[in-house]
């Protein structure tokens, strides 16, 4: 807690939806100051309440010196699921800044009776076993991914993405630029358009990217799904807002 103020300072990282409204719940209270962190790879990103920070920290070194510049009391990392790199920094700079860390990560999706899910460890097996399932793809793995799938040039691809990706795609790709949340009457209307066989998505969780998975499943498509990364030291994490705060009342107090 700062010294001659009777707040405590949280750092939330991430602008995912269950960041925004932890940052919300928390903003409210007048005991806690908070600022949130948003790494600036998105465009126009929807900005939580309260203070926004936007860029980088300069890696797990950087955030851990900002955590002791700003006296920071607890940090809890509520970044996407596949943020695997920003989920390491977090954790080593809460370690050497001696700060509090919480993971707070939705779950996964659970698959439903008539789903034709394939599972894969990561982007290089799902390119791998992408020509097996279908030859028009609906991609929805974000940006970053586009050039791992560019070289299948005997698919065509509709890549729905948030921010367009620095340079021109190939002819077998088609750009969506869209941001959720979509419907299930949407999403199917949109797989007949463009006649795709196949759907690849990340396990990103959540209801509003899920309408997709359920349109898959009402017309017998095959879903390629992309596990997450799984961390080689997983940290104490909770999957709802209600219990980041209560992890937080107990750490805070304590502190």
């Amino acid at each position: 807690m700062t010294a001659g103020t009777t707040k405590w300072r949280l750092l939330i990282l991430g602008g995912t939806a269950e960041a925004r409204a932890l940052a919300a719940a928390v903003t409210a209270r007048p005991d806690v100051w908070v600022v949130s962190s948003l790494a600036g790879r998105v465009a126009d990103p929807r900005l939580p309440v309260g203070e926004v920070r936007i860029g980088g920290f300069g890696g797990a070194t950087g955030l851990a010196r900002w955590l002791t510049e700003q006296r920071i009391d607890a940090v809890v990392d509520a970044t996407h699921p596949y943020a695997a790199r920003m989920r390491v920094s977090g954790i080593d700079a809460a370690a050497t800044a001696g700060v509090p860390h919480l993971r707070l990560e939705r779950p996964g999706w659970t698959a439903q009776p008539g789903d034709r899910w394939h599972r894969v460890p990561d982007l290089p097996a799902a390119v791998a076993a992408l020509p097996a399932l279908g030859r028009r793809v609906l991609l929805t793995t974000g940006r970053q991914s586009l050039g791992a799938f560019t070289p299948l040039t005997d698919l065509w691809f509709l890549a729905r993405v948030v921010d367009a990706p620095d340079g021109p795609l190939p002819a077998h790709v088609r750009l969506l630029r869209s941001r959720g949340p979509y419907t299930v009457d949407g999403e199917t209307a949109l797989i007949r358009e463009h006649r795709i066989d196949v759907v690849v998505t990340k396990d990103s969780g959540g209801a509003l990217t899920e309408a997709k998975l359920t349109a898959a499943r009402h017309l017998g498509l095959p879903v390629l799904m992309v596990d997450r990364p799984t961390p080689a030291r997983p940290p104490a994490t909770v999957t709802t807002v209600d219990d980041a705060v209560r992890w937080l009342d107990r750490h805070l107090q304590a502190g």
